[in-house]
């Protein structure tokens, strides 16, 4: 999953879990995995030739050197380290209650979140109506909204197709760049 909005295009390391099992899921081969396929989407299917990217630590900012928890020290950095030995320009780990600002954005190309709203909630306050849910890594292109489906509003007259109509724009512009990139 890698959401895609005009300001960012983030991955996530763990998917839809719960909390409580978080950094139990997090991984150096995981952070590893996904920042060698946002690398290569980045490059094949948004045609960025030398991406940036910023990976976020899990604890409140960035575990403060071990002080609130040793993930970023013990998982983290040595998979940035790790990243950046296959010819990926990554850094990090950002504390993520103050990475998601103009500057940041803009100074890099993705974003890997350790999981589901780390990411999700700085990417829908900004781009819920624009935003595009993207599946890296398939041999087809396959853009959905943000919102998902939203099956509870259909037939009411209160959906809001600019969602859609993104994605839609968003798929045709990947297919664009994957010929490019042949």
């Amino acid at each position: 999953m890698l959401m895609v909005s005009s300001n960012m295009k983030i991955a996530f390391v763990t998917g839809h879990v719960a909390l409580l099992n978080v950094s139990e899921l997090i991984t150096k081969n995981k952070i590893l995995n996904t920042g060698i396929q946002l690398n290569y989407s980045l490059q094949k299917d948004f045609n960025i030739q030398n991406p940036k990217i910023a990976i976020l630590g899990l604890n409140p900012h960035a575990g403060e050197d071990g002080v609130l928890g040793d993930e970023e020290i013990k998982t983290i950095i040595p998979a940035i380290k790790e990243i950046n030995k296959s010819d990926i320009i990554a850094e990090g780990p950002f504390p993520a209650d103050s990475f998601f600002v103009e500057g940041n954005l803009k100074k890099y190309d993705g974003i890997i979140a350790m999981y589901h709203d780390q990411g999700l909630i700085p990417f829908k306050s900004q781009s819920f109506s624009k935003g595009v849910n993207f599946t890296a890594g398939l041999d087809v292109t396959r853009t959905s909204p943000v919102h998902g489906t939203a099956y509870n509003i259909a037939g009411l007259n209160k959906a809001n197709e600019e969602s859609l109509l993104h994605a839609i724009r968003q798929a045709v512009e990947i297919d664009k760049n994957r010929k490019i990139s042949l």
